[in-house]
């Protein structure tokens, strides 16, 4: 005789949510009276420039980072124009370029290897391990006499497991850039992502923890690292910031990633905003996982494995389905239930976090004929790339159901979030 169940909603039963859960924008949806007093003063200003302009007010974007500096615990912070603009600008302070390797994971949005190819070196692609970041057993494993650096991404707010990395490091003598883009604030063992290694790099975009619409942040505790990125940074870096500010380098042809002074009012209000979003999120996330747990283990679903569940930044919960096509029934029916959830992988929707969908990436497409970085003359080594050579990573990813943790969830809407997924379980497996 067959048990009688809860009929899910995409089978037409009644969902357990009314209305769709609030929007994941952690600090954009927390825009209100302060951040459009701050971008008011400066319009009143009239400097938009941070250096030069009819007031004498302070500018916006050096007072922010200042600030970030003093919040993350780092000598130095460079504020620039995306997320992306700060993984290029570490990648050239630390010397990266023709010829060199970069180790990177291929679970990561694809401006981290973009960024690398920017700088002219090739991204070694690995695999992650069951945390979703850098498995360090195969960073170790790509390790080449042209390997100059690796860069570990804490992506969905997570740290990758830094004592691990740092000591590849040390042992192979590499530089260590940290993509922070997804987990602005969140910490390894009670110390902040980005500042393990020489370098961290931090993202601002509109889907980050805190925002400017676009934007980015460089920290290093290497004076020398931070000119050079100031440098670069700035195409007119001696004449305007170097007025102020010596270097302790020479100057050189950089681009221009600087930050608006716009941008950097909000910066400053956002930044006041960071540890009060992360609380949200931790206790929500909390409250969500205590009570899908007994549940989860009777029926078989694995948790992602967090490296330091306590420095997790709590954007996202992630659930290990028994298979691919049992993630995405999961996916679906969560999100008839008015739950948003998804499938983290799945071969005909194109996601750019995903390196098998990185199709220009794997076939060493180049502005030019000579097809620099991969085949400069100053490169030794011989990669190639192919959509299936990273297995464990895309059965981990394919496996997985992810749910968005908001700061903006009240108590009803996790438990409402809760019961969904064990109606969906009970159901499904």
């Amino acid at each position: 005789m067959a048990i009688s169940r809860e009929k899910l909603a995409i089978e037409g039963g009644a969902p357990v949510r009314a209305e769709p859960l609030p929007p994941m924008y952690p600090g954009g949806m927390m825009i209100g009276d302060e951040e459009k007093q701050a971008v008011l003063a400066v319009l009143d200003d009239k400097n938009l420039f941070r250096f030069a302009g009819p007031s004498k007010t302070p500018s916006r974007v050096s007072t922010f980072e200042e600030k970030f500096a003093q919040h993350f615990g780092t000598r130095f912070a460079l504020a620039v124009s995306s997320g992306t603009a700060a993984l290029h600008c570490g990648l050239v302070a630390l010397g990266i370029g023709p010829g060199d390797e970069v180790i990177l994971p291929a679970y990561t949005f694809i401006s981290s290897a973009t960024a690398i190819i920017a700088a002219k070196a090739v991204p070694i692609i690995v695999e992650v391990d069951d945390s979703l970041t850098i498995d360090p057993a195969d960073v170790e494993r790509h390790v080449t006499p042209r390997t100059r650096a690796i860069m570990p991404v804490h992506m969905r707010g997570a740290p990758c497991d830094m004592d691990r990395i740092m000591a590849i490091a040390k042992k192979h003598n590499l530089k260590v850039i940290e993509d922070v883009a997804q987990a602005d604030g969140a910490s390894f063992h009670g110390r902040r992502l980005g500042t393990f290694g020489e370098v961290g790099a931090f993202s601002l975009q509109f889907n980050k923890v805190i925002t400017t619409g676009e934007g980015g942040v460089v920290v290093t505790d290497d004076k020398i690292l931070y000119d050079r990125a100031r440098i670069f940074h700035d195409g007119a870096g001696g004449f305007f910031g170097g007025r102020k500010e010596p270097v302790s380098v020479p100057f050189f042809p950089g681009l221009n990633y600087r930050m608006s002074e716009i941008a950097g009012a909000l910066a400053l209000v956002q930044l006041g905003r960071l540890e009060g979003l992360l609380q949200a999120m931790r206790t929500r996330k909390a409250r969500i996982k205590a009570a899908i747990e007994p549940t989860a283990r009777v029926k078989g679903v694995g948790f992602r494995r967090e490296n330091d569940p306590a420095g997790d930044a709590a954007v996202a919960l992630i659930l290990y389905m028994p298979s691919a096509d049992k993630a995405r029934e999961v996916a679906r029916a969560l999100s008839a239930e008015n739950i948003r959830a998804g499938s983290m992988f799945n071969e005909g929707v194109p996601d750019w976090h995903v390196a098998f969908h990185w199709k220009h990436i794997i076939a060493q497409n180049m502005p030019t004929e000579l097809g620099c970085p991969y085949r400069c003359p100053l490169y030794q080594g011989e990669v190639r790339y192919s959509a299936d050579m990273w297995p464990r990573t895309l059965d981990l990813l394919g496996r997985s159901v992810h749910l968005d943790i908001s700061p903006l969830l009240t108590d009803t809407d996790c438990d409402q979030i809760a019961e969904g997924i064990v109606k969906v379980l009970d159901a499904l497996l």
